[in-house]
């Protein structure tokens, strides 16, 4: 640890990782870039690149840095509909039977077990409003869940897309 440094904790309560403010510099490096150069990170966090790379190879082993992605823009793929259902279960139900529930749905692209009402978001991406129609049937007909909510996306926002 570099003295001085500010800690913070990030991840869930299962496993919390100590980073100070230059393990958090690199994050936000590689999430607006995950294909930067080490030589570039480290220019731009003022270190050599040799500790970066032992910072990066450490956040990677400490599951910190769970992977890297593609962004991929959907609606330059052809025509695509994003939509999100709310899921809610019977209070005697384990939230795990959630994930159980959709994971055969090949639609069904994340699954957010929430606190409060309702019990879970589940984001689907499809092709039509009819295969939307088809794929919310298909969850209210897996006896898993007592009522959905469907929400359309009409645009969206991220800022690892952030063009501006």
């Amino acid at each position: 640890m570099f003295f001085g440094a500010s800690l913070r904790y990030t991840g869930y309560m299962a496993h919390q990782v100590a980073l100070d403010d230059v393990d958090l510099r690199i994050l936000d490096l590689l999430r607006s870039d995950a294909r930067r150069t080490i030589a570039d990170i480290a220019a731009s966090v003022n270190l050599s690149p040799a500790p970066v790379k032992r910072r990066i190879d450490r956040m990677e082993r400490l599951g910190v840095i769970a992977g890297y992605t593609v962004l991929v823009n959907e609606a330059k793929m052809g025509p695509s509909i994003d939509a999100f259902a709310e899921l809610r279960i019977p209070g005697t139900a384990n939230l795990d039977e959630i994930v159980g529930a959709v994971a055969g749905i090949a639609e069904v692209t994340e699954v957010f077990t929430l606190a409060g009402d309702p019990d879970a978001l589940v984001r689907i991406r499809m092709d039509d409003v009819e295969h939307l129609k088809q794929v919310i049937s298909q969850l209210r007909l897996s006896g898993t869940f007592t009522g959905t909510k469907t929400l359309m996306v009409l645009d969206h926002w991220s800022r690892a897309r952030d063009d501006r």
